[in-house]
C-alpha cells in the first residue's frame, strides 16, 4: 500500500471516529451539560495521551522542545475545546450528517486559504477553481442535508 492510500486511509478513518466521537459527547452532553462534556473529553484524552507518552513511551520523545514551537501553534489546544463544543452544540440539533458535513465544509474552505498561502509555515497548494466548485458540491450537498 503507497504511502499516500495509507495516509487516505488514515484520514477516513479520523472522519469515522469523529462521526462517532461527535454522537457520544452529544449524548453525553445531554447528561452533564456542554461545557462539563467538553471538560471531560479533554481529561480522558489527557489521561490517554499520559498513557502513550509515558507508560507506551510511543512518543518520539521531543516533548521538551515544546518551547521552542512558535508561540501560534499552542492555539491547537484552545482550538480543540471549541471544536468538540461545536460538535456537542450542532449534533443534536441537526443530527450527525449534517453537522459532520457542514464541518467539512468549514474544514475544506479554511484548507483551501491555508493551502493557497502556505500558512503556519505549510507549503503552498495554489488554489484552482476545481477545488472550489468541489467545496461547492460539499456545500450543495451539505444544504440537501438539511430537508
Amino acid at each position: 500500500m503507497s504511502f499516500r492510500l495509507l495516509s487516505l486511509f488514515i484520514a477516513l478513518v479520523a472522519g469515522v471516529f469523529m462521526a462517532v466521537q461527535g454522537s457520544l459527547n452529544s449524548r453525553l452532553g445531554k447528561v452533564v451539560g456542554l461545557w462539563e462534556t467538553t471538560f471531560i473529553v479533554h481529561i480522558i484524552g489527557l489521561l490517554t495521551m499520559v498513557v502513550i507518552l509515558f507508560v507506551l513511551k510511543l512518543g518520539k520523545g521531543n516533548l521538551g522542545a515544546a518551547p521552542g514551537a512558535p508561540w501560534y501553534t499552542f492555539l491547537g489546544g484552545l482550538l480543540g475545546v471549541l471544536i468538540v463544543y461545536g460538535v456537542v452544540t450542532s449534533i443534536p440539533k441537526l443530527g450527525v450528517a449534517t453537522a459532520t458535513t457542514s464541518i467539512i465544509v468549514g474544514q475544506v474552505l479554511t484548507a483551501l486559504v491555508i493551502d493557497h498561502f502556505g500558512l503556519f509555515g505549510l507549503d503552498k497548494v495554489p488554489f484552482s477553481w476545481i477545488r472550489l466548485l468541489g467545496l461547492a458540491l460539499l456545500a450543495g450537498g451539505a444544504r440537501l442535508l438539511l430537508n
